[in-house]
């Protein structure tokens, strides 16, 4: 058996082992039968390497694996091998083999040239690239012999050397010998802490990494000339897997292929077939009755489960297992499920409040008062007939419990709040950065995408072509001009379908209700608001779903287009998802606002000059008891359907599926010989049967949308909260689940920060404060009640306030054809019918006319919303103001960590002048007893006497 050279480049003292393909066994005549039978014969070798953890030689860890096809064919497999090795003894003298169909010689007679040249030109590559893997000082091993057929891995170990090599490049904080007290509260506050420790001791993870810590390792960014500093007592867990993965991780980014297209690292060759699949391996099982303990175990237990559900989360084990990102992630998951806990609770004390005072309330009262005989206006043409307000009692005692003055407490409220969450937030950021020895970190420019690189590499080839000289290539705006036209017309057909769905909607509701009331039925007519309600908010939650993947989808391929460099420009060009997902999920909101408008503005019209679409729909007016209940209504079964349906079934219907769909596709594959089946897969072929991880875009996607929810439109839903906090329990649990047991363990990246979410968050919440000003000012009828009580009451309460509110229409002023088929339909004559609205009577000179109270009522709803928008801004500012971003301990703390990183370098130095001084007196004093001998002897030693002055310049 012949091995490649590029597998023996390894330094001297570390070919002790060979790593070869072990499948090669069949080329030094074992039969695939009498190979079985040895194995049978002896010790089982998948348990000496913990089924996949290791190499086969039991010792060196698996740090990383590559996946890649391969043709199943045994002699496509041998002759596949054999080109493999010639390719590789000629590569490793650095001369380039010709592509396979370009002068390229096979050792291989004419009946083999059948090669697959479209395999062959995948395979050169990717033996190229793992000779460079070799020569970077990674070891590798192959493994074909799986139960997933047509599928080989390549397995990577990083050897100490290299480990140290790069946790250097990579300025990674190590912990060091020097440990330090951690300052502790005294007095009163430790009593405190004390007391709440053993509150909180039951809800507590059963994990050691979360117990309190009274001292800490001093971290310094490691480097190999200062190893002494290092606590290096166990080599083998000084780099934990997560970090032995990322330093493996740089290294496949950075080492090139320089077969033709392929030359950009192992994020190219993913994208072009090259390899398939690329992905650090899980600790181990999570379940099972032999299983050893390890991290994935434990966080199974303690953490992705639902049982567990009250306890807090073990942020510190999730960031040791998945990294900091990660960690980051389910912190600020964590921050932001506790902060809810307050808004709900006074979320539901705003709605007892409602419902506790309703049968004090003086406007629902009246028109719940049978006695006041007020005769409203018919709600459509024809079919509709005159109507007495206390028929809508149930509706205006309804809309109180969300129409009621704490609705603007809580909005003033929700306000700090988000102020609040966020500058908390950022404290609790800050103390994980201080425990995660992230303080000075500075997250550096990361390599380019593969998709960038192809493209710059296009466009210097055009440039080679035409024999122009160019310095290294970038994509400047002209080559993104294209792609910057296609995202400003797609975003505009997605903003002017998002509307034309809403008025569709709006059609929708109009038609149906007119449908409806032709019908024959009483039961029918009396149904026909519930009925169109609940059926527009059916379409509206459909649309919403549907819209959310496709725009999805479609923002994500716009931002594909531009070609960002980096992955962290990616996530930021990814702002238009956010925006787009909220304009589908708010569109909904467009109509009911404007909706609400119709109190105050022509959108409707009045009796007898109504405003028609098409000239033959009347627009729809709100519900008698006014739209903010009828907009609490949607919000409610919006916000529970889109996370009931879309969040956690999706969430866990879908990754199900896939699941079950790639183990009904193995199955068909597997080989019938039942050794073979009956065999345990190694942990990288479990691995990789696991759905691979896809980035947390779409997890903060779904919170921010929910935090939008719980913000923007707070005043009209108080209970949206506590939706969200029920929500957040199972969501943490099932992101948890997914993370541990359905997905591939993702490469840790390291960062300080959650990126541009939190600029998103606080927008948000900026945001919110207008949209609730609006919403209190021109949905509810807060501002109205204001006005009458200090304008136009009389004894200075809020009776009368409904017959202010009421316009008087004289019913022979309707148009032709638009008056009541029944008229007597209350069994009496009407000659004068009310509607909602300020305008003046028609015994008036300018009868139906605007009246002077809606220009008051107007004009204090605007000056509500400009006082109520900058005393609520001041008043976040304030409080991002008056909360620093950095606690105080931990910044004690962090200058500490200084101080102590100073003294221990000075000691050193110290260290090193004694040193030098001592050789310095050593070297003296045997230069004066080389002086105290004889001349003779003095001049026979002379070249023993100059190397001792040659000493320490030696050393």
């Amino acid at each position: 058996m012949r091995m490649s050279k590029k597998y023996s480049c390894l330094p001297a003292e570390e070919k002790g082992i060979h790593i070869i393909n072990i499948r090669a066994i069949e080329d030094i005549g074992y039969d695939q039968h009498e190979s079985t039978l040895l194995n049978s014969l002896s010790k089982n070798p998948d348990a000496d390497c913990k089924y996949g953890l290791y190499f086969r030689d039991g010792k060196r860890k698996v740090d990383y694996i590559l996946v890649y096809h391969y043709k199943k064919s045994s002699a496509g497999r041998i002759l596949t091998r054999r080109v493999h090795h010639n390719d590789s003894s000629a590569r490793s003298t650095k001369q380039d083999q010709p592509l396979p169909g370009k002068g390229g010689q096979l050792e291989m007679g004419e009946s083999e040239a059948h090669v697959d040249y479209h395999e062959d030109d995948k395979r050169f590559p990717r033996e190229e690239y793992e000779g460079n893997l070799v020569e970077a000082g990674l070891e590798l091993e192959h493994d074909e012999d799986t139960k997933i057929h047509g599928i080989g891995f390549v397995k990577i170990h990083a050897p100490w050397n290299v480990l140290c090599r790069e946790a250097e490049f990579l300025k990674l904080k190590m912990p060091t010998k020097k440990m330090y007290q951690i300052n502790q509260t005294h007095g009163l506050l430790k009593k405190i802490n004390s007391v709440i420790q053993k509150i909180t001791e039951p809800i507590q993870p059963k994990v050691a990494e979360h117990k309190p810590q009274t001292v800490k390792r001093l971290s310094y960014p490691f480097s190999r000339e200062k190893q002494h500093l290092f606590d290096l007592s166990d080599r083998d867990s000084f780099f934990d897997s997560k970090t032995r993965s990322t330093i493996v991780y740089e290294i496949l980014k950075r080492t090139t292929c320089t077969k033709a297209k392929y030359s950009m690292g192992i994020t190219s060759l993913l994208a072009n077939g090259v390899y398939s699949a690329a992905y650090p391996l899980h600790d181990g099982d999570y379940e099972g009755e032999n299983v050893e303990p390890n991290d994935r175990k434990l966080l199974c237990e303690e953490w992705a489960s639902y049982g567990v559900f009250y306890k807090y989360q073990p942020i510190d084990l999730v960031r040791k297992y998945f990294g900091e990102k990660i960690g980051l992630y389910f912190a600020w998951l964590g921050v932001y499920t506790q902060m809810l806990i307050p808004a709900s609770i006074v979320g539901i004390i705003v709605f007892l409040y409602g419902c506790a005072t309703v049968d004090e309330n003086i406007p629902s009262m009246e028109m719940c008062d049978e006695r006041n005989n007020i005769t409203m206006c018919p709600l459509c043409d024809r079919t509709c007939s005159y109507w007495k307000m206390s028929s809508a009692c149930a509706t205006a005692r309804a809309s109180h419990l969300f129409d009621n003055p704490a609705t603007v407490f809580f909005s003033v409220f929700m306000a700090l709040w988000a102020a609040t969450f966020m500058e908390h937030w950022k404290r609790k950021q800050m103390r994980l950065n201080y425990r995660w020895d992230l303080t000075g970190f500075e997250e550096e420019e990361d390599h380019p995408r593969a998709e960038y690189e192809a493209k710059v590499l296009e466009k210097s080839l055009r440039k080679e072509h035409k024999h122009k000289e160019t310095d290294k290539e970038k994509l400047t705006w002209k080559d993104r001009f294209p792609a910057y036209v296609t995202n400003f017309v797609g975003i505009i057909f997605m903003v002017g379908l998002t509307f034309a769905i809403v008025f569709g909607v709006i059609i929708y509701r109009i038609s149906t209700a007119a449908a409806l009331a032709i019908s024959s039925t009483p039961s029918g007519r009396s149904s026909v608001r519930v009925t169109v309600t609940a059926t527009a908010v059916i379409i509206n939650l459909v649309v919403i779903i549907i819209l959310d993947e496709v725009y999805g989808c479609i923002a994500r391929w716009l931002t594909q287009i531009e070609v960002p460099k980096t992955d962290k420009n990616f996530e930021e060009r990814l702002f238009t998802v956010v925006c787009l997902l909220l304009l589908t999920l708010y569109h909904s909101k467009y109509h009911l606002f404007s909706c609400n408008q119709q109190k105050s503005t022509r959108f409707v019209g009045r009796p007898g000059d109504y405003v028609y679409i098409f000239h033959s729909f009347r627009m729809e007016e709100c519900a008698p008891g006014g739209c903010l209940m009828e907009l609490c209504i949607q919000l409610s079964i919006i916000m529970l359907g889109k996370q009931l349906i879309q969040n956690n079934l999706f969430e866990i219907g879908i990754p199900k599926m896939k699941k079950f769909i790639r183990y009904m596709k193995l199955k068909r594959r597997r080989s019938l010989d039942h050794e073979e089946h009956m065999k345990k897969k190694q942990r990288y072929e479990v691995d990789y049967n696991l759905e691979p991880f896809a980035g947390l875009t779409p997890e903060y996607m779904e919170m921010i949308i929910q935090f939008g929810f719980v913000t923007l439109f707070v005043a009209s839903f108080p209970l949206a909260p506590l939706f969200a906090l029920l929500n957040n329990i199972i969501e943490i649990r099932l992101d948890a689940k997914k993370f541990v047991t359905e997905l591939r363990r993702p490469v840790a990246v390291r960062a300080k920060d959650i990126g541009i979410w939190y600029n998103i968050l606080r927008g948000i919440g900026k945001l919110a404060v207008i949209i609730n000003a609006f919403v209190i000012s021109f949905t509810s009828d807060f501002i109205p009640r204001l006005v009458y009580l200090y304008m136009y009451s009389e004894n200075g309460t809020m009776h009368g306030f409904v017959n202010h509110t009421l316009s008087s229409f004289n019913v022979s002023d309707f148009q032709a054809g638009t008056a009541p088929n029944d008229p007597m339909d209350l069994g009496y004559e009407v000659q004068i019918c009310r509607y909602k609205d300020y305008r003046e009577p028609p015994w008036s000179e300018n009868k139906y006319d605007i009246s002077k109270d809606f220009w008051a009522v107007l004009a204090a709803r605007l000056a509500f919303v400009i006082v109520f928008q900058n005393l609520v801004m001041f008043m976040s500012e304030f409080v991002d103001w008056i909360i620093p971003d950095i606690p105080k301990d931990i910044s004690q703390q962090i200058h500490k960590e200084k101080v102590l990183m100073v003294e221990v370098f000075m000691r050193e130095e110290q260290g090193k002048l004694q040193m030098l001084e001592t050789w310095k007196d050593k070297d003296k004093k045997k230069g004066e007893n080389c002086n105290n001998h004889s001349p003779r002897l003095s001049r026979s030693r002379s070249g023993s006497l100059s190397s001792c002055h040659s000493y320490p310049l030696e050393v």
